[in-house]
Order: C-alpha cells, then structure tokens, then sequence
C-alpha cells in the first residue's frame, strides 16, 4: 500500500466539504497523512471541526509542507479549490517550483476541475507510479489531467525580486501578506521588489499610501494573493481565549495565529488587518483593539469580532501614527501585559487627541 502525503490548501475546499471527501477517497488508494497548507484554511478547518483529520499545528507554506511530508511518502498531493482553471495552474505550478520536490506531486484542484502531475526530481521507480495514479483520479472524480505549465519563477536581476500572478480577474484585490497594495486592471500582475521594498507593480491600479505602509518584505516568501482571501462563508463557533498577553498586528493580518497564540487581546492597525485578524482570532477567542482610518477594502466579506473587541477611527492617515506611539510607551513602560481593553482604549483616545473620529464597542 502506497503511502500518501497530503496537502490541504484554501479555505474553500474545506467550507465545501469536498476536501474530507477527497481524504476519504485518497484512503481507497493508500495511507494518508494530511497536513495544512496555508494561513485561511487553518481557520476553515477550525470551523469544519477537522483538526483530528487535517493536521494545523503548524501554519507552513503549500511548498514547505509538501517538503515536510516527502521523506515519508511515496507520492505527494496537494489539494486545492482556486476561482478559475488558469489560476488553478499558476498556484500548482508555483507549489511545485518552489517545493522541488524528489517525490512525485499529483494537484487536485476541484475549482479548476482539473488533476495536475508532476514527476519528482528523483523519478526513477515513481513516473509510472505516478502516472498510473494520476490517471485513475482523473477518472475516478471526472477532472481533466493537464501537464501543469513551465513555472514562472521569482525573477531574480542586480538585487531586485520580481513576482508574476497570472489568472488575475481586473477589478480584483491585489494583497501582500494580508495588505491591500493596488486594484487589478489586467490578468496578469508583476510585482518587483528591491531591498524589501515594492519598486514597481504593473497590470494594476496601485493604493501609493498602501506599498508605502507595507512593512520590508521578502517578495519570494510573501503571500501574495488576487482577490477575497475567504469567498466561502461560515459561522465560526465562540472561544474563549487561553492566554493573558496583549498581541501587536501592525499590517500582518496572515500571521495573526502566531502572534496572538498565547494572548487575550489584540492591537490591531489598519483596516483590513484589523477585519482579517478580528475574523481569524475570533477562533481563539481573542478580542481586537483596531486602529482603523476609514480606508477598508473588504478583503475579507462577513467577517466575525469577540465580544468586547472595540474598534477606533482616527483622521486619514493617522492609523499608523497613532499606533506607532502606542508600540513605544507600551515597549518603554513595560506595561503589555497588565493593561486591560478599558485602559489601551482610554490610552489609545489620548494619543489620538484631535485626530479621534469615533469608538465602537462590539
């Protein structure tokens, strides 16, 4: 019996049932250890109550757990549900690129309504493995098998970093590492990046005031994605939290997981990380202080926020001003674990004087 690796990406193929389905099917052809790819799909498998099915103890990268998994399988796939059959392609192929992987990959894309095949690096014994396997899931679940297209690698010239997105939809979100940088005009986007800073973007409308904003960012390793990060929509369960720190979010809504881990509150700045964020710590049962000016993209549709979360909008570009000098007293006094929600908002309404538009309580 073969052993069977198996990556989980996306909160849609969760939200939909259809990635259990696939696990159960995958049992038919071996023994199947499945693990998370992804920060979303985390959340969604919290919500479908799979965590004994689908392993989210550690959020990795579709690439990084796919290598993860290799040494223990004799054949990898990833799963996934993307909103065309192009997309579909890109991100499989991008996967497998960066992943290298000796062991061969099969991608079933149940959005795309496609399966993908790829030989390891390392296929002597695995091609016709492989190739037998991939066909017959073709024909078991009714996707057409496609080669997976040539990978547009991260272009790397005299210091610079250039991502490609191709099946962009114009009029699309374009987001690095949860942050909201330009609109899509084409379908296809190139981002370049210099130093850890964004130095160009083309196919879109860019948010100047965004990419100005947006932390140093390794272009290789970030998130990058086209659209709503969740287009399913799910009712999470209410929990209670389980640590006792306050957590910063500054513009990283994808790694709230790990910064909130062991907390009960969070400060979160801007408006689409503090909606992303709320939504995602919702499932820890951690409440969010945002700092917010106005400027929300909607990212993120329906989004939920714990009881006693509260949210404070100042004047247009004062969010990260405000929660600049917040980050130095509370680093300065020391004082991040013993102020309670009723004290930082007091604080947060001081330091935002003049610039203070209005407090909602939640």
């Amino acid at each position: 019996m073969s052993k069977i690796g198996a990556v989980v990406h996306g909160p849609e193929i969760v939200d939909l049932g259809l990635a259990l389905r696939l696990l159960r099917y995958l049992e038919r052809l071996g023994k199947v250890t499945a693990v998370l790819g992804g920060t979303m799909g985390r959340v969604a498998i919290i919500d479908a109550g799979a965590e004994k099915e689908i392993r989210i103890s550690s959020s990795r990268r579709p690439s990084r757990s796919l290598m993860d998994l290799q040494d223990s399988s004799d054949i990898l796939f990833l799963i996934n549900y993307a909103k065309s059959q192009e997309s579909g392609l890109a991100f499989a192929t991008k996967v497998a690129d960066a992943a290298a992987l000796t062991k061969p990959l099969i991608c079933i894309d149940c959005g795309g309504r496609f399966v993908g095949f790829v030989v390891g690096l390392d296929a002597e014994g695995t091609d016709d493995l492989a190739t037998k396997i991939s066909q017959q899931v073709s024909r078991d679940l009714g996707l057409k098998l496609i080669k997976l297209p040539p990978s547009s690698k991260p272009a790397f010239e005299k210091g610079s970093t250039k991502r490609i997105l191709a099946g962009v939809q114009p009029g699309e979100l374009i987001s690095i590492n949860g942050t909201v940088v330009a609109r899509a005009m084409e379908s296809s986007v190139e981002i370049e990046s210099r130093a850890g800073r964004i130095v160009g973007i083309k196919g879109v409308q860019p948010k100047e005031q965004a990419l100005e904003k947006l932390p140093p960012v390794n272009l290789a390793e970030a998130i990058i994605r086209s659209g709503s990060i969740r287009r399913t929509k799910v009712r999470p369960d209410n929990r209670e939290c389980k640590g006792n720190r306050i957590a910063f979010i500054d513009h990283s809504a994808e790694d709230a997981f790990e910064l909130a881990e062991d907390a009960c509150l969070a400060v979160t700045i801007g408006d689409d990380t503090t909606a992303v964020a709320a939504d995602i710590l919702f499932r820890l049962g951690v409440s969010v202080i945002g700092i917010v000016d106005g400027d929300l993209d909607q990212l993120m549709n329906g989004t939920a926020m714990k009881k006693g979360s509260a949210v404070i909008k100042v004047s247009p570009g004062k969010d990260d001003v405000v929660g600049g000098k917040l980050k130095k007293i509370i680093a300065l006094e020391g004082a991040g674990d013993t102020l309670d929600a009723d004290k930082l908002i007091e604080l947060i309404l001081r330091l935002a004087g003049n610039d203070l538009i209005s407090l909602d309580r939640y």
